[in-house]
Order: C-alpha cells, then sequence, then structure tokens
C-alpha cells in the first residue's frame, strides 16, 4: 500500500509559504508605519522645515546635489534621479568619493541635500567642512535632529524613529522606505511648485513607454497623399477605390473649402450593403456626418482612448476644420503606446 508522505510534504510546503506571507505583510505593515509617521509630522513640526526645503531649492541658481553612503547613499541616487526628470536639476555625490576630487563637482550656487539615518557618518563631516567653507546650503534629512549633520544644517528634515522591518531592528528597510518617500515628495512638490507639465515632461523622457505614452498625434499621424480624401459629390465607386488604395478602412469626405464633412467608413458599406445603387450613389448619402476628428497636439494617449472608446479604427486629424492627416489605432500600438 502506498504511504501518505507525499501528503505530509504538501503540508510543510503550504505551513512555509503561509509562514512567508506572514512575513511579508509585517514587513509591509512596518514600513507603511513608517510613512504614516511622515505624515503625521509633516502635519506638525516637520512641515515647516518641509516648506523651507522646497523654497530653498527652488530658489537655488544652482543644481541640487544629494549625497549619502550605504543605503542611504543607494537611495540618494534613486532620489536624485526623481528629482532630475521632473524637472529640478540633480545629480548624486557619493559621501566618501567627495572628499577624494569629487567635492569639485559641487559649487557655491548648488544646494546639498545629504540623507543619513543617524547624521553621524565621519564621510559627512567633509561634505559640511566644505559647505561651510563656501556658503553652501545644505539640507539634512536624518532621524536625529541633535546629529552634527542636523545641526549644521541651513534646513534640518528631521524624520519620525521608527522600528526597522528587520526582527533584529538591524537592516535598513523602514529607515530606507522612509528617506525615499521624504525624497519624492520633495521632487512632487518642487515639480508642482513650478507648475511642471506633461510637455515639459515629454522632454525629459523621450524614450521608453514613458515617451511612447508622450507621444503626439502630430508625430505619428500621416501626411499629404497617405490621407484618404474625396471631395463631396462624389460616386461611392471613386470613393471606395481611394479608400481600398489608401488602407485606413475609409475616406474622408470634405467641402469646397476644404473642411471636413463626413467620412465613409467600412461600417457605412455594411449598412448600406442591400441598397441596389450603392456604387452609383453619391457620398453625400453614405457618409457618417459630423464625423469624430482630433488636433494633432492631442496626446497619442489620449487618441488611443478616443479610438477604444469609440470602438473605431482611425480618425482623421484636422486643423481649423481641414483634415491635415489621418492615424490609426496600430500606428499607436506600434509606437508602443498601450
Amino acid at each position: 500500500m502506498a504511504k501518505s508522505k507525499p501528503l505530509m510534504a504538501k503540508s510543510s510546503v503550504t505551513d512555509h509559504a503561509n509562514e512567508a506571507v506572514q512575513s511579508a505583510l509585517r514587513t509591509l505593515d512596518a514600513e507603511a508605519g513608517g510613512v504614516a509617521a511622515i505624515s503625521a509630522a509633516l502635519r506638525a513640526d516637520l512641515g515647516t522645515s518641509f516648506a523651507a526645503a522646497v523654497e530653498l531649492v527652488r530658489n537655488a541658481k544652482g543644481r541640487l546635489i544629494v549625497t549619502g553612503l550605504g543605503k542611504s547613499g543607494h537611495i540618494g541616487r534613486k532620489v536624485a534621479a526623481t528629482f532630475a526628470s521632473t524637472g529640478t536639476p540633480a545629480f548624486f555625490v557619493h559621501a566618501a568619493e567627495a572628499g577624494h576630487g569629487d567635492l569639485g563637482m559641487i559649487t557655491a550656487d548648488d544646494v546639498i541635500l545629504a540623507l543619513s539615518w543617524s547624521g553621524e557618518q565621519p564621510e559627512m563631516k567633509t561634505l559640511i567642512t566644505y559647505a561651510k567653507r563656501f556658503r553652501i546650503a545644505l539640507i539634512a534629512m536624518t532621524a536625529d535632529g541633535e546629529s552634527t549633520l542636523s545641526k549644521a544644517a541651513d534646513v534640518a528634515l528631521t524624520l519620525p524613529k521608527a522600528r526597522e522591518a528587520c526582527p533584529h531592528n538591524l537592516a535598513p528597510t523602514t529607515s530606507s522606505l522612509m528617506l525615499l518617500a521624504l525624497g519624492d515628495a520633495l521632487a512632487i512638490a518642487l515639480l508642482e511648485g513650478r507648475g511642471f507639465t506633461s510637455v515639459d515632461f515629454s522632454v525629459l523622457h523621450p524614450g521608453g513607454k514613458l515617451g511612447a505614452m508622450l507621444k503626439y498625434t502630430r508625430d505619428l499621424m500621416h501626411t499629404g497623399d497617405t490621407v484618404p480624401l474625396k471631395p463631396q459629390g462624389t460616386r461611392m465607386s471613386d470613393a471606395l477605390v481611394e479608400m481600398s488604395s489608401k488602407g485606413f478602412g475609409c475616406v474622408g469626405i470634405v467641402d469646397s473649402s476644404g473642411r471636413i464633412t463626413g467620412i465613409v467608413t467600412d461600417g457605412d458599406l455594411r449598412r448600406h450593403m442591400l441598397r441596389p445603387d450603392l456604387m452609383t450613389a453619391l457620398v453625400d448619402d453614405v457618409m457618417t456626418k459630423q464625423p469624430k476628428t482630433i488636433s494633432p497636439d492631442l496626446l497619442a494617449s489620449e487618441a488611443l482612448e478616443i479610438l477604444n472608446s469609440s470602438k473605431i479604427t482611425a480618425l482623421i486629424v484636422t486643423e481649423a476644420g481641414k483634415p491635415v492627416g489621418i492615424i490609426h489605432l496600430h500606428d499607436i500600438l506600434r509606437a508602443g503606446v498601450v
């Protein structure tokens, strides 16, 4: 008879899986508690210092220099990248490398944002001395308002104490997330304060999915002779030739002044299929009047939303009522807009 060991093994695997999930939940609860503590602090004393830090960076003639060491350094690199991508010129200088020549990257017009949970790392003293010597504004982000770094700073952002998610309260976990969260909050406050728009964002993010999402209709549309167009009064037989040769499944209809007045689509053909004089009929009698059109300045992602919501595959692009292009669903998808 077969033994029941496989069932016992399966039970053991399930127990381990449950333990892993419970561990993950404890970690997330601890880190969420840290972020909640920052929110509470911002509504109290931290809010004043936060506002002062935003103004200091906003009014700087130079750049924001983010620095840190260890896990704070890793967070600092990400925070600097977030600032730079949202309109605040910034880069990261490693606190240990600063004393070996990288201080030359920092000018008197810059502002330093130093991340250190303890605020007592020896490497930070070199930066503090340099900042004081050349009167460079210094913002500290620490958990100890009485630390060397905090006392030397022009603005001290003192984070609330929080227990690490690590069961030994040693590995930087909750503390790292708190530094990251406050750094992101600074970056977004500056973004909003400057009125940084999606247009500005697109200039700094020309590549990848973000770049695709921020492309404009004019970047993807077909223009010139590739746009299927026929004047009012055209016979349907001629309109069908235009429709087939251009391959968009539609043909735009324009009046004598060149303004779009209608469109003939595959759907219109199906609706009039039983009409015996379809080929000799005029487009005026078959077309859909006042068709949906879009501006060349519309984001491609918004054009995609219109196509999907209207359940159509192509849109005529117009300026002042006159067609200047056509964009197809496949053009948008090929560009990576999803």
